[in-house]
Parts: structure tokens; sequence; C-alpha cells
């Protein structure tokens, strides 16, 4: 680990973690959170790929449908008009929309091999965006004459790395950089999470061994082709077991880092909360590293 002991991390005049774990567990609270005491440099990986790897591709989709209404290609030929997402930190719509979900076109989905050429653009653009760390660590450092950084990963980080690997490029390359925190959820977590999912169904990135195999188990049990397959009930049907397939990967990625629980998380209320919060958290791997 990049901070070896509780005293090591305190004294470190630069501190630099990157938060892992589900989406709706506090990281990009966390990140928020230190940001705004002015100290923080916050790197949003989401952020990045919305706007430096998929940018383009997002607004693009966004003129596709554009010139499907008469008057808008009008004024798109002529340059008219200016069409751009308005991606931000709190506001990642852009980017779910352009992701999509699968089965009938005529309910918004995607054909699955269209679905799945996108989550491959997502999968090379969210590497890219995690091995931009560095360059973020130091460009805050320079420019900006922030001490200390945060990484806020998306929840599909444990999809696009090999955490069972005793080397893996992506993971390799982070953790000599930053000190790798997994927010842990409990099962009561999970379920709420299923239930805000279910109210709210989002595009999401998977892993794509996972997704074909839940495309073809999803279809085979409802008795449905590709294109009868309701967009949302199939998103929804894949979130939960998108969760269980998931926590492993993470369980295994915090071998390299610290884990925090989602309860502690929830009483963090300043960055010198947090600090203690993580001394704590190494604390607890040293001694479980002494005992093994």
């Amino acid at each position: 680990m990049l901070y070896k002991t509780k005293a090591e991390w305190l004294a470190a005049p630069r501190k630099r973690v990157l938060f892992f774990g589900m989406s709706g567990l506090g990281k990009t609270y966390l990140a928020s959170m230190l940001r705004g005491s002015g100290e923080w440099f916050h790197y949003s990986v989401d952020y990045r790929i919305g706007t430096r790897y998929m940018g383009e591709l997002i607004a693009d989709n966004f003129k596709r449908e554009a010139m499907k209404v008469p008057f808008l290609r009008e004024l798109l030929l002529s340059d008219s008009v200016y069409i751009a997402s308005n991606i931000t930190f709190d506001n990642l719509a852009p980017l779910s929309t352009y992701l999509g979900k699968p089965g009938s076109e005529t309910r918004g989905g995607l054909r699955f091999d269209e679905y799945m050429r996108r989550q491959d653009q997502h999968r090379t653009a969210e590497i890219a965006a995690l091995l931009d760390s560095g360059h973020f660590i130091r460009r805050g450092r320079e420019i900006y004459s922030l001490p200390h950084f945060v990484c806020d990963s998306g929840g599909s980080i444990c999809e696009v790395v090999d955490p069972y690997a005793d080397s893996d490029p992506v993971l390799d390359a982070l953790q000599r950089e930053l000190l790798l925190i997994w927010i842990k959820g409990s099962d009561a977590h999970t379920e709420e999470l299923v239930r805000r999912f279910d109210r709210a169904p989002k595009p999401m990135y998977y892993q794509p061994e996972f997704l074909d195999r839940a495309w073809t188990a999803y279809r085979m049990e409802k008795g449905l082709s590709g294109e009868e397959v309701n967009p949302d009930d199939f998103i929804r049907w894949t979130y939960a077991r998108a969760l269980a397939h998931r926590q492993p990967r993470y369980e295994a990625m915090a071998r390299r880092g610290v884990t925090l629980l989602a309860e502690e998380v929830a009483e963090v209320r300043s960055p010198a909360d947090l600090t203690a919060l993580v001394g704590l958290a190494i604390q607890r791997k040293t001694a479980e590293r002494k005992d093994a």
C-alpha cells in the first residue's frame, strides 16, 4: 500500500486516495466533501469518460436523433444550432443515455450487437480514464497547488480489471499512485440499491461475458426474442445479479488497499473525520497482516 502504517498516513503531507465500490454508497459524497475543503483535487473517472473519451460519441448520438426531426435537421445542416452534452460531476445522464439498454427498439432499446459495441467503447474509455489518474495527480499539484488528491471511480472499475491476478496493469498503476479504499455495503444496502434502481433503472457498464450470459438467460426464462425484450425490465432483472457478481471482485481488489464500511462513511462530516477513519482502516489492515 502507498501508506503502510496509520502513522505514515496521518503524517503524509500529500494524501492520495481512490474510492471504489457499488454506486450509491458514498464515493461521490466523500469526494465532493474533500473538494469543498479547498485542499483536495477531485478527479471523477466517469466525468473524464463522458468528456474526454466519449464526449464526441455522446454528442453525435444527440445529433443523430436530432436529424430525424425535419426542423432540427435543417438547422443542423446549416450550422445554425450547436448540440453538446452538459455532463457534470453530479449529472452523468448523457453518458448513461448513450450506453442505452438492449431490447425492443420501439420501446427505446438498442439491438444487442449495438449495445455491446457501446459497452466496449466504455470499457476502453474507462481503462484510459483510470490510467490518467497519475497525470491529474501532477496537474492538481503543479497547476492548482492542491496538496491532496481523490479519485472518484465508477462502480464498474471491478469489471475492467482482473482483481484476482497477482499483477494487473491498471490496478498496478493505480496502487503505485493511490491508496485504494473499498466502501463496503451490507446486505441491507444492497437491497436498498436494488429498490432504488427498480424505481429508476439506468444504463450501466457490465463485463461482456456476464452480459452475454444474462442476455441469454433472461430471454430463455421469459421466452422472448431480442426485439420482444422490454429494455427496462431486462436491466432491472440484471442489476441484482450484477451486484452479486461484483461483490467478490471488489473484495479481491481490497487486498491491495483498505476497507471502509458504508455505515462508517455515513458518519463522516469533514476531511478530518475521513482522515481519522482511513487511519483506523490502515491500522486494521496492519493488524490483519500480523495475525495472518
